[in-house]
């Protein structure tokens, strides 16, 4: 299990405030929040790209370390110059079936990245993913700029990864790609995690948080269609 233990995280302010959550192993977990609510921050965090300014993150009980987690930014970068066979040969795990899993991606695997289109760029970091074969892997809104197909195809990895073993945290800026994925979405609001709700929830957890959206913003957009 994952054990967040009252982590506080700032940068020109503060971005996280005394941050509790356990992540249970073997389980895919969605953080959900506005933008800004700092997502991506925890996440840096969990990984290590962030030292938070109190607090701990513990595995197993024992503190979390980069080796046991691979990382999938919003962003995704690479050396232009080479090939994507060349970077997945960054990777070292001589179990990984490239030209099976290509079966599934259809990369070009011979041409330099700098051809490759954002959709393509996207489904080389994820095989960069599944090749290192972490016990914890986090994925930082793995969907954008990708098709149906590849939404679909990404779905169906995750579920398969939880099922040998893996622990899963995603993020999302749409919400039914998590309540049909995840085991436990965890709403991430002003810096704390407000509530978290596992499947069983999801249903009364999606219409609440879209209620509470629109009364927060219909009044005034009722005003400004009247003017």
């Amino acid at each position: 299990m994952i054990t967040i233990n009252d982590i506080s995280i700032s940068y020109e302010r503060q971005i996280i405030d005394s941050l509790s959550l356990s992540l249970p192993d073997n389980n895919i977990h969605g953080i959900v929040g506005l933008n800004g609510a700092g997502k991506t921050t925890l996440l840096n965090t969990i990984f290590g790209l962030k030292k938070p300014d109190s607090g701990s993150i513990l595995f197993d009980g024992i503190k979390l370390s980069k080796k046991e987690i691979s990382y999938m930014t919003t962003e995704n970068f690479f050396y232009m110059g080479i090939t994507g066979e060349e970077y997945l040969n960054l990777f070292k795990n001589e179990k990984f079936e490239l030209n099976q899993w290509n079966k599934l991606f259809s990369l070009p695997l011979n041409q330099t990245i700098s051809k490759y289109s954002t959709g393509m760029k996207k489904r080389l970091a994820l095989m960069g993913i599944l090749k290192q074969n972490k016990p914890i892997m986090i994925f930082d809104e793995p969907f954008n700029g990708l098709d149906i197909e590849a939404c679909r195809i990404i779905r169906s990895i995750l579920l398969g990864l939880k099922e040998q073993g893996k622990t899963i945290i995603i993020t999302s800026h749409i919400i039914e790609t998590l309540t049909n994925l995840c085991d436990y979405i965890h709403y991430l609001e002003n810096g704390k995690i407000k509530y978290s709700k596992i499947r069983t929830e999801f249903d009364d957890f999606q219409k609440e948080l879209f209620e509470n959206i629109e009364q927060k913003n219909n009044k005034l957009i009722n005003y400004i269609l009247k003017n």
